[in-house]
């Protein structure tokens, strides 16, 4: 399997304190990335969740304060180890040797790590219109772009056609094993050629992945996704580029181009990247962040701007049943 890297981005916000809301998601601090890395020797799960904690606590987190160990299982090649800080639940991702844990960049768990201090993150402005452009750019099957996908999607209907919604792909993929190029060019057809169905298909993937149930369940035109399915293969080389490994990007990662122009205007390299008319939002991922967000940029906000939506993040990955503290996580180079 190709190796993979998911970063995480520093974010200001996110610095060990003692606030347990902002303190802990991949353990809770500014945060990197997370390295998909060929395994080293499997040694017994809850013995690494163990090393893991037993890290962190010696650390990174406040001291004085102490994580302790939930659940540990397998995920796309790392160890995904959930710990409760200061009464949140949070994801940390782990090689299943336990040898690296992941923020900022590859932490060797044999090296110590200097502590954040708290910070406040600069708020973003983007330019104002009638009616908004809001581009999302993600990756299908990466943790942190389906949270922000589950974030913004109530916003987005919330505000239906009052702005101009536009779900984008980032230019590497970054899970090719999990199916994510196969996922994003389906995800691309229906947008474009059946986008009264397409918000109810994502939602219904964003819960367990299962595309074929999705497809059916929210009744897909699978023919006439066939057709543009080939048409767009070719047109942007996606399957030439996902066989032709010397093309990857890093020697890891397939180019997928459907949006290849607007990740170069944009600068985008990571996903989750929200864009709003034409700018760098740094809202989410909450609803209510999101709605607040794309809400600033209108020049005279709706009603539907009023809405309260939820405030509470939802959790990375799939599934509508975990939530998470505010993060600025992301899958990128």
């Amino acid at each position: 399997m190709a190796e993979h890297k998911v970063h995480h981005k520093k974010s200001s916000s996110m610095a060990i304190t003692a606030v347990a809301s902002v303190v802990f998601l991949v353990i809770g601090i500014g945060i990197g990335y997370v390295l998909f890395t060929p395994a080293a020797t499997v040694i017994e799960k809850s013995s690494v969740g163990n090393q893991v904690v037993d890290f962190i606590n010696d650390n990174i987190v406040q001291e004085g304060t102490a994580a302790t160990l939930g659940s540990v299982e397998e995920e796309n090649g790392l160890l995904k180890i959930t710990a409760t800080y200061q009464g949140s639940e949070a994801n940390i991702y782990s090689t299943t040797d336990g040898s690296m844990i992941f923020l900022s960049q590859p932490i060797p768990t044999d090296t110590p790590v200097e502590k954040p201090e708290p910070t406040t993150p600069a708020p973003t402005s983007v330019p104002k219109s009638d009616k908004p452009e809001v581009e999302l750019f993600v990756m299908s099957h990466c943790p942190y772009g389906t949270q922000a996908e589950k974030g913004i999607l109530p916003a987005v209907r919330e505000l239906g056609d009052k702005i101009d919604f536009k779900l984008r792909f980032v230019y590497y993929a970054m899970h090719p094993n999990a199916g994510e190029v196969e996922e994003q060019l389906a995800q691309y057809c229906i947008q474009k050629e059946q986008p009264d169905l397409f918000l109810d298909y994502l939602a219904c993937f964003l819960k367990d992945s299962d595309s074929a149930r999705c497809l059916e369940e929210t009744g897909v035109d699978t023919d006439m996704l066939a057709t543009c399915y080939a048409a767009a293969d070719e047109e942007f080389d996606i399957t030439a580029n996902l066989e032709d490994t010397e093309s990857w990007l890093s020697e890891r990662f397939p180019l997928f181009n459907t949006d290849k122009t607007l990740n170069e205007k944009y600068g985008v390299g990571s996903s989750p990247t929200l864009i709003i008319n034409g700018a760098k939002s740094n809202a989410g991922r909450s609803s209510a962040s999101y709605l607040a967000g794309i809400c600033a940029a209108f020049n005279n906000p709706p009603a539907e701007c009023e809405t309260e939506l939820s405030a509470q993040s939802p959790g990375p990955g799939f599934g509508y049943d975990s939530v998470a503290a505010a993060t600025a996580a992301g899958c990128a180079v």
